[in-house]
């Protein structure tokens, strides 16, 4: 669970699984040019694709090769799981 927190401790990680709920399957290219013009981060290529790698080893998003494209998918399960253990307390 650790992997998720360090994971979503960043805004730009943030950014991009919200890129992905959004829209699902988007190959790295798609995610760069929608981080650029939708929110207006500059990332390069390399940085984004290091924060998919990070989001990946978390448990975030699932990776697919389909012929030479690699689609990005979210994945809330290790969300869910947080959800989970501390489940939302009733007011008082």
């Amino acid at each position: 669970m650790a992997d998720v927190f360090q994971a979503l401790s960043d805004p730009t990680r943030r950014t991009i699984l919200d890129e992905l709920l959004a829209r699902d399957e988007q190959t790295l290219f798609e995610l760069c040019t929608r981080l650029t013009m939708t929110h207006g981060l500059s990332s390069s290529r390399q940085a984004v694709s290091q924060h998919l790698d990070i989001l990946e080893t978390a448990g975030l998003i699932r990776t697919e090769r389909r012929g030479r494209y690699k689609l990005h998918t979210i994945d809330t399960r290790p969300l869910a799981q947080i959800d989970e253990r501390w489940p939302q307390k009733e007011p008082a």
